[in-house]
């Protein structure tokens, strides 16, 4: 005897949420509550549900329900794939949306997709809002004639473009920790990797030569070029390595500059932290993992989601009008590759 999927595949129907609710014994309420993790059935409920719309093959029609609806109610996102924070916060982004009845549409920064190409692709999705993850934003101008359509809103930096929304790190801060912990150590060579010119970078240097100075370190003070990847830490180890005289400690651009740093350190038989201790920044999810135990700075990427949210929703919702730039406090994660140096001098 044909199943249920078999009689709809037989027919050319597509199976609809009637189609769930009338095989399932419930209302299309009730069917539209559960498909929609929504409070409401009881467990029971929900899982006979579920098991009912697997068997017909049903799937939501997302185009057609945002065609009838007079909002979309989704945020466009972009970002990049080469930050080692960004997935922490495009999933801390999922879940503050969801409690506020939003969905996420993601486009990535690539190579052959500008931040131009990717704003008009979401627009075109009939995204309400756009929120940007640490972009070296390369169209201001055109990024603020989009704020005067829709809210805008920036995570990782503050470009102070005309009517676009802001929530970072206190990357100034957060370089001052990094160095105020390593001379807590003993240390007084240390030097740090730059990011360029990329979100951020700026202010950490500000940070680590301010904290240099106080401590009347200015003759140690080294910043050496990069970015935020493995392949700028590898460079600056193998710079450091081509000295007879290495800093006791190092404060890398992020964690992943930080991760190329310490693997060429290492495959040159220079220990972590025995002979440079290494500071990350961000606190990205392999700086915890056992066999890197990266201190760092943390970055508190779920704080970051809300706000930037929050941005969103009181400016579509609340019709607020004027810019808001939120600067979170970083915080100091302190593992294994830190400790005091051999010998001070």
């Amino acid at each position: 005897m044909p199943g249920p999927q078999d009689r709809n595949t037989a027919r050319g129907k597509r199976p609809t949420m009637a189609d769930v609710a009338a095989e399932a014994g419930v209302s299309r309420q009730t069917v539209s509550l559960v498909l929609g993790d929504k409070p409401g059935p009881n467990p029971r409920t929900r899982q006979h549900v579920l098991r009912v719309a697997e068997d017909l093959g049903f799937h939501a029609d997302i185009a057609a329900q945002l065609l009838r609806r007079a909002r979309s109610r989704q945020l466009g996102v972009l970002f990049t794939l080469g930050h080692s924070l960004d997935p922490h916060v495009v999933e801390a982004l999922y879940a503050a949306a969801s409690r506020l009845d939003y969905s996420i549409v993601l486009s990535a920064i690539l190579p052959s997709r500008n931040v131009r190409h990717t704003v008009d692709e979401l627009l075109g999705l009939r995204c309400e809002a756009l929120i940007l993850i640490g972009l070296a934003v390369e169209a201001p101008a055109h990024l603020g004639r989009i704020a005067e359509r829709i809210p805008v809103v920036e995570i990782g930096q503050h470009t102070g473009a005309a009517g676009i929304d802001s929530v970072r790190t206190d990357d100034t801060g957060g370089a001052r920790l990094a160095v105020g912990h390593l001379i807590g150590l003993g240390h007084r060579k240390i030097a740090h990797v730059d990011g360029g010119t990329l979100p951020g970078a700026a202010q950490r240097r500000d940070g680590y030569r301010a904290a240099m100075r106080e401590h009347g370190l200015d003759a140690h003070i080294e910043v050496l070029p990069g970015d935020y990847t493995e392949e700028s830490g590898a460079d600056a180890a193998r710079e450091l390595l081509s000295r007879l005289d290495l800093p006791t400690a190092v404060l890398a651009g992020n964690d992943l500059c930080a991760g190329g740093l310490i693997t060429t350190l290492l495959r040159a038989g220079v220990h972590v932290p025995g002979d440079i201790s290494v500071v990350g920044y961000d606190d990205s999810h392999s700086a915890g993992l056992s066999y890197v135990d990266l201190t760092t700075v943390h970055q508190d990427t779920g704080r970051m989601a809300e706000f930037a949210i929050r941005s969103c929703t009181e400016r579509l919702d609340e019709q607020r009008a004027t810019s808001t730039d939120v600067v979170l406090t970083p915080e100091l994660t302190v593992r294994g590759s830190t400790s005091p140096p051999r010998a001070t001098d």
